[in-house]
């Protein structure tokens, strides 16, 4: 296992950020202190070529250039929709910004994707932390946050979340890697086939809220036996196993024409398919494909859903891995 960083860039205010390299089990990953960004990562095909299957940027004015999509990102403090920008707590209601009108996104305006995080070694890979002080985008509490980003022995590339807080708040933490398994410049990923073991999804209304749970036998949201993804899908999944202490398999994307395949193994209850189907310049419509294991949106509003909140004396965790593959 190698790991070493070195400088990717400087902000406007003179603040370095720097890329990290993982490389173990013939699998390359990069990883940005600004956002916590998973820059690249770079695994063979079936002829053993090694390419780059994630969307990024060869420098930091992309990203810089490109907010929005979050591209490979670590996104917080909730990660995907508040209803009406807000949510009660403790008997008060918090405010947000409404950078998604009329809800909140991806915890803000300046949410974890756009801060430059601590930076230390760990055994096969880094660990990012910072402090989101109280208040932070509306937020109650001030939380302490950490995520690790190592390889196992096999090249599977483990991210790893930790957070405590002073004061009574909610949290929802993702990665918002697009992966195109063909490569990242490769073209479409809705060629690409998968399988999720999720029963049930989370239909939502004009704005992106879940109305509810429902089967999704017979309906378009079926991916319980592996099949082409298609397009437009912004959809939560309810993944069937739940909230578990270990990491279980829950997906498998493959691609046909390289053999490359990821399996998405997660602690958390849901599971984001994103499609792409809006993505913009330089990439494109549908040239990647999102899997944001997470906690339902909209949580806070929605007593029916798995708790968002955290404590203080609690210690949030959370752990998504994937791994990586061939088939012939």
């Amino acid at each position: 296992m190698a790991h070493r960083y070195e400088l990717f860039g400087t902000l406007s205010d003179g603040t370095p950020v720097h890329r990290w390299t993982l490389e173990r089990a013939g699998v390359r990953v990069g990883v940005l202190t600004y956002g916590g960004i998973v820059q690249s990562v770079e695994v063979p095909d079936r002829d053993r070529r090694l390419v780059d299957v994630v969307l990024g940027f060869a420098d930091l004015a992309g990203y810089l250039a490109h907010p929005e999509p979050y591209f490979g990102a670590l996104v917080g403090r909730y990660a995907n929709r508040i209803a009406g920008a807000s949510f009660p707590l403790d008997g008060r209601t918090y405010e947000l910004a409404r950078n998604n009108a009329p809800n909140s996104l991806h915890g803000g305006t300046h949410g974890f994707d756009k801060r430059v995080w601590d930076a230390e070694p760990v055994e096969n890979g880094v660990r990012l932390s910072r402090v989101s002080p109280d208040g932070e985008e509306g937020f109650p509490g001030r939380l302490a946050v950490s995520a690790t980003y190592t390889l196992d022995a096999d090249g599977a590339l483990r991210i790893a979340y930790e957070a405590v807080t002073d004061a009574p708040t909610v949290i929802n933490l993702t990665n918002h890697t697009y992966w195109n398994l063909s490569g990242h410049a490769s073209g479409t990923a809705s060629l690409h086939e998968l399988r999720m073991d999720a029963s049930r999804y989370t239909p939502v209304d004009a704005d992106r809220i879940p109305t509810g749970m429902e089967p999704v036998t017979g309906t378009r949201f079926d991916f319980r036996k592996e099949r082409e993804v298609g397009a437009w899908y912004d959809h939560n999944f309810v993944l069937d196993k739940g909230r578990t202490a270990d990491a279980v398999e829950v997906a498998e994307l493959y691609d046909p024409a390289s053999g490359r395949f990821l399996t998405v193994a997660t602690t958390e209850p849901g599971l984001q398919l994103y499609t792409a189907d809006h993505l913009g310049e330089p990439f494109g419509p549908r040239r990647g494909i999102a899997l944001e294991t997470q906690h339902f949106p909209d949580s806070p509003n929605r007593p029916e859903f798995p708790s968002t909140e955290l404590r203080p004396g609690e210690t949030f965790r959370s752990e998504t891995v994937f791994g990586f593959g061939v088939r012939d």
